[in-house]
């Protein structure tokens, strides 16, 4: 059985190092690829005013998160939900540097990028030249993300879930015959049960077929076996 935790963030900007802060965490639970229905969504108080252009990405108000828990509050909680399991994340390196920012902040273990499942490296392996954003994905597996209209961290962690899901080979990945190398007698034809035996069958023509053979033959015209070489 293999745990991973799809995850998402919303920040108010880009830069944890000049004081860019964490919003919101959604993520969501997969065990064999697959979502369990278990998930984890906090909207964070970030202590801090919300630039214009961060607002206009996920829609999120200085006004909106002024009530919310601040991170401090919601770690222990998180931290809980996403154990030690790989984290599924479109361009990882933004998000876990950002928690790790918010980690350290407060004295706890940063996660480090080496836990970190990049779909986005992924995505660029297999389509190399192509749009790799989460909606180009989407676009490209007809997944549904008409419900996008801005970000969000749980419904872009839903979505990734789609996208990793296709990536690693699709619903149906379970019938490919990957590991068979490691069994030899995996592919070994398996041999038909034995019965009695039958006893030999004539094969020889009567003369009736030989008749009716030579009938057919004077049919022909210019055969070619009797065609001078």
């Amino acid at each position: 059985m293999t745990r991973e935790i799809v995850l998402d963030t919303e920040t108010t900007g880009i830069r944890p190092e000049e004081g860019d802060r964490v919003v919101e965490i959604g993520c969501l639970e997969l065990i064999n690829h697959l979502p369990t229905g278990k998930t984890f969504h906090k909207y964070i108080n970030p202590e801090r005013d919300m630039p214009e252009e961060a607002f206009r990405v996920h829609g999120l108000s200085e006004e909106f998160l002024r009530d919310k828990p601040k991170f401090v509050e919601v770690v222990d909680a998180f931290i809980d939900f996403i154990g030690d399991a790989p984290l599924v994340i479109h361009n990882a390196a933004f998000d876990i540097g950002f928690l790790d920012a918010e980690l350290k902040k407060i004295g706890r273990e940063a996660i480090g990028l080496a836990r970190g499942i990049d779909t986005v490296r992924i995505a660029r392996t297999k389509f190399p030249g192509a749009q790799v954003s989460l909606d180009a994905l989407c676009r490209r597996f007809n997944i549904d993300n008409s419900g996008r209209v801005k970000h969000g961290a749980l419904l872009d962690a839903e979505l990734l879930a789609e996208v990793y899901l296709e990536l690693v080979g699709g619903r149906q990945q379970g019938l490919s015959l990957a590991g068979l190398d490691n069994d030899p007698m995996a592919l070994a034809p398996v041999a038909a049960p034995r019965g009695p035996a039958r006893p030999v069958r004539p094969h020889a023509a009567s003369e009736e077929e030989l008749a009716a053979h030579a009938k057919f033959i004077a049919k022909l015209k210019e055969p070619i076996w009797l065609k001078p070489d």
